[in-house]
Formats: C-alpha cells, structure tokens, sequence
C-alpha cells in the first residue's frame, strides 16, 4: 500500500514542523505498509506556540529523519548524540519442522538485543503489528510484503522509544533483553490452521505456532534461566495495534511460562479497538473481524466466545480482556487516527467525502464531527470502565490523534512528550510496572491537551 507525497498547508496561527522526507510508514494496524508524509503538531494554548519552540521542533524534525512509524521505530534525537540502535533480524530454527511459518510459508523471524548489567536478567518482548487479512486476496497481497514473509523483512530495523538503549530515552527499561517479533501471519498471532492449500493456493494461517515456537527459542536463549543467574527477574509483553489485540490475547499464556515468583506484566499500545457502529451505522470492522475470525478458524480460540455472539465480537479486545488475570496497562489515544479513518468513518461510509478533512486532520473536523468524536472517546470510557477498578492494571488515555506511541521516542520519553497529569508515557508505565503507584490516567477531551503531537496526513490509510 502506498500514497503519494502531497503538499500540505499549515493551519493559520498553528505552526508546524517541516514535513518529514517521504519514507515507507508502517501502519501497526493498517492492511499493508504505506507511503505517507505526515507531520507532529504541537498545540499550544489558545493556538499559539512560542517561536522557540517551532524552531526546536523543526531541529528536532530535521534529525529524526523519520521512518516507520507505529511498527517501527521512528528515530529521534537524544541527550546522548547518538541514534537508535540497529538489530540484526534472527530467522526461526526449523520453522517449517514447526509449522510455524508466515503466510507464504517461509521462516518467521525476531530482534533480538541483548542486555546488560541490572537488566541482563530482565527481558521485554514486543509483538509487532500490521493489521489482518480477512479473505484469501487480501492475504495473498501480504504474500509479498515484510507482513506475510520474512523475505521481504528488513535485514536490521531501528530499536527507539520502549525499545531504545538510550537512558535518557527510556529510563526504565533501557538495558533489558529486548525481542521485538516480526508479524506475518495476518490474525495477531493466533491462527492456526493445519490445510496449507485453499482454493488451490497455499497459504499458512500459523500465527499460534509463530508464537509458540518463537517462545521456545527464547526460554532457550536465556529467557527460561534468567533467574537462576540473576535475584531478580522481570519479564514485559508489549505490542502495538494488531500487535497490542496478540498482547491482550497471549498475556496469560506469556505469564505461564515464567517463574512464579517473577514479576510479569503485559502492555497494549493503540490495541484497544472498539465494536462500534460507524458514521453510517454500520458495524464496519465486526464485519471485517468476523471474516479474519472465519478466515484463520479463530472462534474456539477464545474461549469467551459463545454461540449466542456473533464470530466477530470475539475478536475485541472488550471480549478478550475479560478472561485475563495477569495486569496489563491499557494505552490508547482517545482520538485513535486508525480508529476514526477505519472504525469510526471509514471511506466506505462517506460517499460524500464529508469527513474527509476531519480524517486527515482533528483540527479540520466541523463541531458536529467533534461530537461524534467525543462521543467515540465515551465509548472508549466505557469500554474500559471495568478494567479501571482493577487496581493492578495501568491505564493511560490521552487526547491526541495519534495511533502507537510506544516506539516512537517523542511520544514515549522526551522533553516534548504528550503528558497527562504531568506524567509521559514512559513515566506512567514505568511507575506502573515498578509498583511505585497506581497509574490511572485519564485526560481531558480534545483539545484541551497542548502536549499532543497530533498526527496529519497528506492521504488517509487505505481502507480496509
């Protein structure tokens, strides 16, 4: 999936930082990587931003020289002077021995990077994401892409934000053993599907055994022995979109495979996507859901599933969260750019093009497409209503139009990071994880929050 490069204006009285050279973006929820030029915003109060800061910003744009985002790590300047570091892709051991293979049938693969001193006995895993496919074309599409085979995989890809090596970037988890899987199955890490050939094409719906085998290779890569070599061992399951829907599903199982007596926990990065009805009043992504359900064989996955819900509904993290003990931070934009292009108004719905603007850009969006917005963030209030009175699980809902911002090193830790309540993100998760508080964060609807790097975009994702 790609998009041309276009000019872009500046809104009056708001300025912006230059537009980043045109790099391939990795949408972690989209069909298929893309092209596209996008820009951080900050808003200031009332509008206004100091000069000082515009010219700091466009410094900071200049040398970040942006690349994936979401799924990939998007550079950034650090106290350091140095830049992210760059991973070696490691393929599977006897993958096809396994089953465990990506869609066109070759080896899956992971980063790994080692870690040192107090963390060497601490380890933090990250599922990728990319979006699903929902029918045999659209899987066969991914065939050929980084999304469905690692022969299409960069050979070492950028570690930044939760992934970083930078202390100053990412205090917390800085010199873990950090392992970030690649996705190429198409369903988050949870088809598994024995017939290879459908409709006379093969195809391998294997993401369960991706997973599974992935895990083994790990415990034997140390994972299994940290804690007889070292007093204290952590263990942190991250993912990002469709890589934060697999966090949510494989939490407990990830818990499962660790010493009891550890501390493990999970986060979901812009993972908690909502069954609601769009601007038209259809239930687009229950619809697309139910054929990536049916698709992979997903129902009796889940075993919150019953015969009374429609095959699409198990799929949601709402349903999902419900059978999970082990505490996971929930982190989601209230404003989720994937979200509103693809849940809320997807292209299909607006014949009139009427939300176009609103799509590429929150600060274009007419007042009653504002409601409709605040009413989608209410939804996500109360989609989570529960989990925020379970007092070990972490919550941190910001108002920006962004989708993942854990592995992008602005919104994760950085002097100009978005904040709620004073916290950034990589602040928030870190006292979270660490015991040093309970973090339940929930900021104030759009645009009262001048810290969001808002996202805009020349064109909007492709549509589902």
């Amino acid at each position: 999936m790609r998009s041309d490069p276009s000019s872009h204006r500046a809104a009056a009285g708001r300025p912006m930082s230059p537009p980043s050279p045109a790099a391939p973006l990795h949408s972690a929820s989209a069909p298929a990587a893309h092209h596209l030029r996008l820009w951080w915003r900050r808003r200031g109060r009332a509008g206004a931003v100091g000069a000082t800061f515009a010219v700091a910003l466009l410094a900071a744009a200049l040398l970040l020289a942006l690349s994936y985002y979401a799924s990939s790590s998007v550079p950034s300047a650090a106290s350091s002077g140095r830049g992210p570091a760059l991973v070696e892709l490691t393929l599977l051991r006897r993958a096809e021995e396994k089953g465990a293979l990506c869609l066109d049938g070759s080896a899956p693969g992971y980063h790994l990077q080692r870690g040192s001193g107090s963390g060497s006995g601490s380890w933090l895993i990250h599922l990728e994401g990319g979006g699903w496919c929902r029918n045999l074309k659209s899987c066969a599409s991914r065939q050929k892409s980084m999304l469905g085979s690692s022969r299409y995989m960069e050979h070492q890809v950028e570690f930044a934000g939760i992934l970083s090596d930078d202390k100053s970037q990412n205090p917390d988890f800085y010199n873990w053993n950090k392992v970030k899987i690649r996705y190429c199955d198409g369903a988050s890490f949870s088809g598994n599907v024995k017939d290879e050939l459908q409709n006379g094409t093969r195809f391998f719906f294997r993401g369960q055994r991706i997973w599974e085998a992935v895990m083994n290779e790990l415990l034997f890569k140390g994972l299994r022995n940290a804690k007889q070599e070292y007093e204290i061992f952590q263990a942190f399951l991250t993912g990002c979109s469709a890589g934060g829907l697999a966090t949510y599903i494989h939490c407990d199982a990830f818990r499962a495979l660790l010493p009891k007596d550890s501390r493990v926990k999970c986060l979901a990065d812009g993972g908690f996507f909502l069954d609601v009805e769009d601007i038209s009043g259809k239930r687009t992504i229950r619809a697309f859901y139910r054929d990536v359900v049916h698709l992979q064989g997903l129902r009796e996955r889940f075993p919150n599933c019953n015969s009374n819900m429609d095959p699409g509904q198990c799929f949601f993290p709402r349903e999902v969260v419900k059978d999970i003990i082990t505490p996971v931070f929930v982190l989601n934009p209230a404003y989720d750019a994937w979200q509103v292009q693809h849940v809320l108004a997807p292209e299909a719905s607006d014949p009139q093009r009427s939300w176009l603007n609103c799509r590429l850009d929150i600060s274009e969006c007419s007042s009653n497409q504002l409601d409709i917005l605040q009413g989608f963030r209410k939804k996500l209030h109360d989609a989570i209503s529960e989990l925020r009175q379970k007092r070990d699980w972490g919550i941190y809902i910001n108002s920006c139009f962004v989708h993942c911002q854990t592995l992008n090193s602005l919104t994760w830790h950085s002097p100009s990071s978005p904040r709620v309540n004073n916290k950034s993100i990589a602040e928030a998760v870190g006292d979270w994880f660490f015991d040093r508080r309970e973090v339940k964060e929930i900021d104030c609807e759009y645009p009262c929050n001048p810290t969001c790097h808002n996202l805009v975009f020349a064109k909007p994702f492709k549509a589902l």
